[in-house]
């Protein structure tokens, strides 16, 4: 471990903040546009209500506007998406955040496809995931995004470099390994059917661990 660098991810987020807020406000002086972003709430899962109140001090750390929309658990797909039409049209939205996962009862795939993909901030509609893998711009999970500024806030540039995903997820997994591709990148994703996962770990210069469990890669 010779040589080793360790990541301040909060300084990372500092500086993505004070330029967050700089554009921010740039927007509002000279072209009079107020930036806002739609967070919505489908039941009364307790980790989902902490991230969407995370979002409202985050938006307003930065200046930007906050709407929040708060449906019942029983609500039926045809509110959600009568919801989802509204805010598509609302010009004071320019991001529509649908919090997941939502009850079961609602396909989700439906309500991810029914976003306008230009408000799509957490990219999951079909369109944005077609452009990050064609490598045209688009909205990016921020997650998978957020790696990728890790990564080059210590090697900025990262042509060449082996890199290996633990995990296949929509959210994590497929979504940072299209951007190491981007980034001219040799990729491989490992998941639960790979063989001999350490043996692969080892040899690349850049493991990104995206399977939701701490402590899965060990020190071997």
């Amino acid at each position: 471990m010779t040589g080793a660098r360790l990541i301040d991810g909060k300084a990372v987020a500092a500086e993505l903040r004070e330029r967050v807020a700089a554009a921010a406000l740039d927007l509002r002086v000279r072209h009079g546009i107020a930036a806002g972003l739609a967070a919505v709430l489908v039941g009364d899962d307790a980790a989902s209500q902490i991230y969407v109140r995370s979002k409202a001090r985050a938006c307003a750390e930065v200046g930007i506007a906050s709407f929040e929309y708060h449906l019942p658990a029983g609500a039926g797909i045809a509110a959600l998406l009568d919801l989802v039409a509204q805010l598509n049209a609302d010009d004071r939205v320019d991001g529509i955040l649908v919090q997941l996962p939502l009850p079961d009862a609602i396909d989700t795939r439906r309500v991810i496809a029914a976003l306008d993909p230009a408000k799509d901030v957490d990219g999951f509609h079909p369109l944005n995931i077609g452009r990050l893998w064609s490598g045209d711009p688009g909205c990016v999970p921020c997650t998978p995004q957020g790696v990728l500024m890790l990564l080059r806030g210590v090697r900025p540039d990262l042509s060449g470099a082996e890199a290996v995903v633990l995990g296949r997820s929509k959210i994590v997994g497929r979504p940072i390994a299209a951007l190491l591709v981007a980034a001219d990148c040799t990729v491989t994703i490992v998941h639960s059917r790979s063989s001999d996962p350490a043996g692969i770990c080892r040899r690349a210069d850049i493991v990104v661990a995206a399977l939701g469990r701490p402590a899965m890669v060990a020190a071997d």
